[in-house]
């Protein structure tokens, strides 16, 4: 499991816990629409109209082709950057002029479809991150935001995270969220190393950069507003612990609840904490315990123990069982003891019952 920023040592009972909803007031997917309806509301009838005034098909024509093909194409190759696949397929099909401006972008999702094999080994190969790499870059030379994520992403894997956010900051200002989100993250983390040694300390003339906050909630607030779950997240923590910007508990909780609605887990789990002590949300033992669930059910170990803690204490004694195992399971080391001890009042059938679920168990799926 990802680990969660911030670090545990921070003795926070939130620091376990790093908000898609996607945001229907987005007009990414409709671009073509919108541009064509805003030159529309642009032509103007006469306020008397007079029976030798007629739109002929002539006048359509001119009209379509106002609206369409008159777009620079470097304008439409900004807003068409973080089109995917089917959406750049649509676009291409509203004129010929649209269609030869979007070719780059259409090569670019070639490129970005032969790194993702290269990176995960798909079709029979194994995986090779070099090729990925030149993949990715090929596609974001093009113009793709979305290349220029996932090239970002191998650059800061492989150490080489000054190219990274470079990547990063190219995506975010096409307006890309994943990148906004990562560029986000990378101001919070900052260029250290997490573990630095004595040479790195004693050199003077590191090129690490410490982490900027301020920076990172803006960018991290660029894409919580386009709807992007993870940074969410990661604004609802920076509100909530007053990190780079003044501590707000209520607009927290609301991010961690926009996030929890969109699939993302840990959101789920510290959405469930809010409820519970009524911290920036209106206490609520229903809400508390809903959310702990579904945390619980995608794979959250600290909300699989605590929903088992809440099965034990109404006497489910066997679901509480398999919530407790399989946080056991994860690691969580205080659910074994818990367990057992109700497994010693439980009968054999019970008990494996209880373990057969536990084995047939899936976690159901989430955003991350």
């Amino acid at each position: 499991m990802e680990r969660t920023w911030p670090a545990r040592s921070s003795g926070c009972r939130f620091s376990a816990l790093p908000f898609i909803k996607k945001d229907n007031n987005s007009d990414t997917d409709y671009v073509e629409v919108d541009l064509y309806r805003k030159k529309q509301t642009n032509f103007k009838f006469p306020s008397k109209l007079t029976n030798s005034f007629r739109p002929g098909p002539s006048s359509a024509g001119q009209m379509s082709h106002h609206n369409f093909s008159a777009l620079p194409d470097d304008v439409l190759l900004r807003i068409a950057a973080n089109f995917t696949h089917p959406n750049l397929q649509a676009a291409s099909l509203v004129c010929r002029s649209w269609r030869d401006a979007l070719r780059p972008l259409r090569e670019a999702m070639v490129f970005l479809r032969w790194g993702k094999r290269f990176k995960h080994g798909r079709g029979g190969g194994r995986p090779n991150l070099q090729k990925a790499l030149d993949c990715f870059l090929q596609g974001a030379s093009r113009g793709s935001t979305l290349a220029m994520v996932d090239a970002g992403l191998l650059y800061w894997e492989m150490g080489k995270k000054e190219e990274g956010i470079a990547l990063y900051r190219r995506a975010a200002m096409l307006g890309d969220p994943a990148g906004q989100c990562n560029l986000g993250i990378s101001y919070l983390k900052g260029m250290e190393e997490p573990l630095l040694n004595k040479s790195h300390v004693e050199n003077p003339k590191s090129t690490a950069e410490p982490p900027n906050p301020k920076e990172a909630v803006k960018w991290l607030n660029e894409a919580s507003v386009a709807g992007h779950v993870r940074a969410q997240y990661q604004l609802a923590l920076c509100l909530h612990q007053g990190h780079g910007v003044e501590q707000n508990l209520p607009d927290a909780a609301r991010w961690y609840l926009r996030a929890a609605e969109g699939g993302y887990v840990r959101a789920m789990y510290n959405t469930s904490l809010c409820y519970s002590i009524g911290e920036g949300l209106l206490r609520s033992h229903r809400q508390a315990r809903k959310w702990m669930k579904r945390a619980a059910d995608r794979g959250h170990s600290k909300a699989q123990f605590e929903h088992g803690l809440g099965l034990f204490s109404e006497g489910e004694m066997i679901k509480a069982v398999v919530y407790l195992e399989l946080a056991t399971r994860a690691g969580e080391r205080a659910a074994a003891h818990v367990k057992n001890v109700i497994l010693q009042q439980l009968s054999t059938t019970s008990r494996d019952r209880a373990m057969l679920l536990a084995d047939t168990w899936r976690a159901l799926p989430t955003s991350r």
